[in-house]
This record gives C-alpha cells, structure tokens and sequence, in this order.
C-alpha cells in the first residue's frame, strides 16, 4: 500500500485592515461550509463580530453608511443569519456566534484540510 501523500499550498494575502479581514475570513468560511452567504451577509458578519453586536441604532447606522444599504435589510439579513445559526442572541444582544468570532486586529493563519469521507 502506498503511502498517503500529503499536499500543501501555502497562500498569503495581504488586507488593509481587520474589517476586510474579517471578511476575507468569513467568506473563505461561507465557501468552505457551502453556506452561499451574499457579499452583504458577509459584509454583516464582518462588520457585528469586529463592533461585538449589531443590536443598537447608532451601530446599524454605521454599516448602512458604509455599505450604502437601509436598516430593513439589515433587518432581513440578521433574520436568516440567526436561523442557520451565525448570529445568535444573547443577553438581548444580536452577536456573531462566538464559535466564529476571531481577533481580527492581527495576522490571521488559518489550516484548512478538506479530506475524503
């Protein structure tokens, strides 16, 4: 029996802060799980794990600026999030589940092996 070659890519790509890291994260996440989260999902996602929630106002505010959208979609959007399991609601505050959330502030090393079941 010949033994198992173990293959290895090495992949490095540089981002100008934690948000777009963030998203860099949680997009090879989406596509890992085969989850089909909308740039604007991840865009979410992103954006609540760095700020801790996506419950207040003045928070909602902020990524609908800087995402050019309104409120009723965010709205929609933490709907379905909740329902697959990526947002989840604790002490009345809508977070990303903590399973996924990472320090974004630094450099980021992630091990991913996609094997045969």
């Amino acid at each position: 029996m010949e033994p198992t070659k173990i293959i290895v890519q090495r992949l490095k790509k540089g981002v100008e802060n934690d948000l777009l890291l963030a998203e860099k994260y949680y997009s090879i996440l989406s596509v890992i799980n085969n989850l089909h989260l909308t740039e604007r999902e991840i865009q979410l996602i992103a954006f609540t794990s760095i700020k801790g929630n996506i419950t207040y106002a003045n928070v909602r505010e902020e990524f609908c600026k800087l995402h050019n959208t309104t409120s009723p979609t965010i709205n929609n959007i933490i709907s379905k999030l909740k329902k697959i399991g990526i947002f989840v609601k604790e002490a009345g505050k809508v977070k990303v589940n903590p399973v996924i959330v990472l320090n974004f502030n630094s450099d980021l090393t992630l091990e991913i092996k996609i094997v045969h079941e």
